[in-house]
């Protein structure tokens, strides 16, 4: 009998923007962040963000991992993981450590394939050494 390992997130711990909201500046959380509304500016996360399908984002993400069904024009730092979902659209620049993309999904830009010390780096220079949940986001 196999043991599968499941991630639990409490729902009070994600941060949530709902369709028909309209936020512009920054976020800075050391939680998951889900986007369904609209979003300006720039998103810190130390965990995964999901811009979901009727979300509209401007601006750049750092965070550990993404999955995007929405559209976004900016740039993407990913520590871990970036799945481009069917219907998704980017239009913008992703430094990232793995890469997955679903038939459908639209992305316009340059990648960058990064190593821990690549996206320390690369989202260091973007983060200009914000504090997450009192944490420097660089692990």
């Amino acid at each position: 009998m196999a043991k599968t390992m499941e991630q639990t997130v409490n729902v009070n711990e994600v941060s949530r923007i709902s369709t028909g909201t309209v936020v512009k500046g920054e976020i800075n959380s050391p939680n998951d962040i889900r986007v369904d509304g609209s979003f300006e500016g720039k998103i810190i996360s130390k965990g995964r963000v999901v811009v979901g399908e009727n979300a509209i984002i401007s601006g750049d993400i750092i965070c550990e991992n993404v999955d995007l069904w929405g559209k976004m024009t900016g740039n993407l730092f990913v520590k871990d993981t970036l799945a481009l979902k069917e219907g998704c659209s980017v239009k913008g620049n992703l430094n990232i450590k793995r890469l997955i993309v679903e038939l459908g999904a639209n992305f316009d830009g340059n990648c960058k394939m990064v190593d821990d010390a690549g996206f320390d780096k690369a989202s260091g220079k973007l983060a200009e050494d914000k504090k997450v949940g009192g944490t420097p986001l660089q692990a």
